[in-house]
């Protein structure tokens, strides 16, 4: 079941294409964020422990992604959607047409976000540096403050997305 975020949550087409869009999305974002972390703490691509854990990693567990893929796409649903469909001038389909708008939106914020110090080391400790054996709210909650404090928003755990003078 998919949780709306807020109460005119339900552009389905959207949610779908975003949905379809999820494991591609999070392969591209590591590796923009391998790509920022090397620009920023090695741009020399020297060898060491940590460029080694970087290179090595592939994502398999999309898991500790899950939740801020699926609140970046809730904002993105919140701020730049509406439920009603558009005339496609073009022919092409509505939902080809979300699919490419989300993935330019995604790949524009994967940019923005990455210029942060703060968001490349809690990705990686999300994904590269994570203990299977060891929950990391912490790191998951890191990302998604940054998100809302970039959109002016705020994630609540039982009302979903607010504007950020009303939390």
């Amino acid at each position: 079941m998919v949780r709306k975020y807020f109460p005119l949550d339900k552009n389905y087409l959207l949610e779908q294409a975003q949905l379809q869009q999820r494991t591609s999305l999070l392969r591209e974002l590591m590796q923009i964020v391998s790509e920022a972390y090397y620009a920023r703490y090695n741009p020399l691509r020297l060898t060491d422990g940590i460029s080694q854990l970087i290179e090595k990693f592939v994502l398999t567990d999309e898991e500790p992604l899950a939740e801020f893929y699926s609140a970046l796409a809730a904002v993105y649903r919140y701020k730049f959607s509406n439920n009603q469909l558009e005339f496609l001038w073009e022919g092409t389909d509505h939902l080809e047409k979300y699919k490419a708008d989300w993935v330019a939106a995604f790949r524009e914020w994967s940019q923005l976000f990455c210029r942060e110090e703060l968001f490349i080391r809690a990705l990686l400790d999300v994904t590269v540096f994570r203990q299977p054996s060891v929950s990391s709210p912490f790191s998951a909650n890191r990302l998604n403050h940054f998100m809302a404090r970039h959109f002016d928003v705020r994630l609540h755990p039982q009302r979903g997305i607010l504007p950020a003078r009303m939390a």
